[in-house]
């Protein structure tokens, strides 16, 4: 099966690219991939997510034979983009934290970045804030606990709870005096409209997303006219009774249909 563009994060994270993507481009013939089977890559060494990511991208282009893969990863894009672009022929796309963003609209300078644990303590953010935001003092914190709750339903909860949950961060980032923050990881834009209600007015919060969107597009423009296309989902690993009744109803969320095993 032929898939145009292929969309890859370790869970959910991604589907809010993915939305905005067909969005944009819903004649575009695309599918969603979850590599549930290493999830979470967070909590990864730098070597495991490079190992990880090459083994399903290989997986991926064997069964869906994509002209485009987007990483909508951070931990995915910042640990192992360059090893992907090295070993397969197909244009990468990646998705890392919006730092130079934040510093464009920060007028304190003082920039709040919320991740994973592997993109807070990779290199390749600390790169970022040297080239972007050297004149600005960052406040960084790993959540894998918020990952995980997104990944396992938090997305479908009542308001109250996902205001409950995003609570702790925000604390620690208006403790800090930060006026932006950065959502770093894919799996926090599924509450992007959560944090930016609880830290209004005096913080702002960015993101990735359209920019990531629009250089995939700019990069291979999709086909023009033709109908609406279908989109699908796929994960790796075992699919249990529980993964099953999850993905199927984000599938319904995000309009996909659901393949199961990839």
């Amino acid at each position: 099966m032929h898939k145009k563009y292929v969309f890859l994060d370790s869970g959910i994270g991604g589907l809010p690219y993915f939305r905005y993507f067909h969005k944009k481009a819903p004649q575009a013939s695309a599918a969603y991939v979850a590599d549930l089977e290493h999830f979470p890559y967070g909590e990864k060494t730098r070597e495991e997510v490079i190992k990880y990511a090459l083994d399903v991208t290989e997986k991926i282009i064997d069964r869906l034979n994509p002209a485009m893969i987007i990483v909508v990863c951070n931990t995915m894009s910042t640990a192992a983009l360059d090893a992907l672009r090295k070993h397969f022929s197909i244009p990468f796309i990646g998705t890392v934290p919006a730092v130079k963003v934040a510093a464009e609209v920060s007028a304190n300078k003082r920039i709040g970045v919320i991740a994973t644990a592997r993109t807070i303590n990779d290199p390749y953010l600390d790169k970022l804030i040297e080239s972007f935001a050297a004149d600005c003092t960052i406040e960084r914190r790993a959540d894998a606990e918020l990952v995980a709750k997104i990944e396992n339903g938090l997305i479908t909860a009542p308001d109250e709870e996902k205001r409950k949950a995003v609570t702790p961060p925000i604390r620690q980032f208006k403790d800090a005096g930060v006026d932006t923050i950065v959502l770093a990881c894919t799996h926090f834009l599924h509450l992007a409209d959560t944090f930016t209600e609880c830290a209004a007015p005096e913080i702002k919060v960015v993101d990735s997303l359209p920019g990531v969107v629009s250089h995939a597009l700019d990069v291979l423009p999709p086909s023009a006219g033709g109908e609406v296309s279908r989109s699908s989902c796929y994960v790796t690993g075992e699919i249990t009774e529980r993964i099953d009744r999850l993905y199927r109803g984000y599938c319904e969320l995000f309009d996909l249909d659901w393949k199961g095993a990839l």
